[in-house]
């Protein structure tokens, strides 16, 4: 009974934590480039750097880049084709960028094990099937990842994004919260 409990309390502050640290997540899985956020700015749509091409994964591998403020997965498949994909596994957002690039096209989380289309970003298969992703993923609706054009330019991996989602999350985020001025709303004392 004494173990009982303990592997009980356990599971729960695993549980907890977990949702403490992570964002509630939408029921519709939209792949797409403009992640639709309202906001003060306009989505942009522009390709910007994302990583050099010297920097580029070999086929079959992926890295991570920052593009627009956006963590970027660039993941190359077995014959060359080169993706770019949102940088966080859902339902926890550990990077993808450490997941394995399968033969069958998609990319797969290095924690709970759901694979996403490298092309798409959607679910295939089972979601989190692994064995802390079964207890894990239950508590989550299944969602993929956002997918990014990519374009080689220079001596750099381009990915277009909406270079304003980022100012408008964080104007979202710093509403009410003081600022290096001690106002909310920017303005000095």
């Amino acid at each position: 009974v004494k173990y009982r409990t303990m592997k009980l309390a356990i599971v729960v502050a695993l549980i907890s934590s977990v949702a403490a640290f992570t964002a509630p997540l939408n029921t519709a899985s939209k792949s797409s480039t403009a992640l639709n956020m309202a906001g003060l700015f306009k989505p942009a749509l522009k390709y910007v750097p994302c990583i050099p091409l010297s920097e580029l994964p070999k086929p079959g591998s992926a890295t991570s880049g920052i593009a627009g403020g956006l963590a970027i997965c660039i993941a190359v498949d077995k014959k060359g084709s080169v993706y770019a994909l949102g940088d966080k596994c859902p339902p926890v957002n550990q990077p993808l960028s450490f997941g394995k690039v399968n033969p069958d096209g998609t990319i797969q989380d290095p924690v709970l094990g759901t694979k996403f289309s490298l092309k798409t970003g959607d679910v295939v298969g089972a979601w989190c099937p692994s064995g802390i992703g079964k207890l894990l993923g239950g508590a989550f609706t299944p969602s993929g990842v956002p997918t990014y054009p990519v374009r080689q330019r220079g001596g750099s991996l381009e990915v277009q994004v909406d270079v304003n989602y980022k100012a408008n999350f964080e104007k979202s985020y710093w509403t009410g919260v003081l600022d290096a001025q001690g106002k909310s709303d920017g303005t000095y004392y």
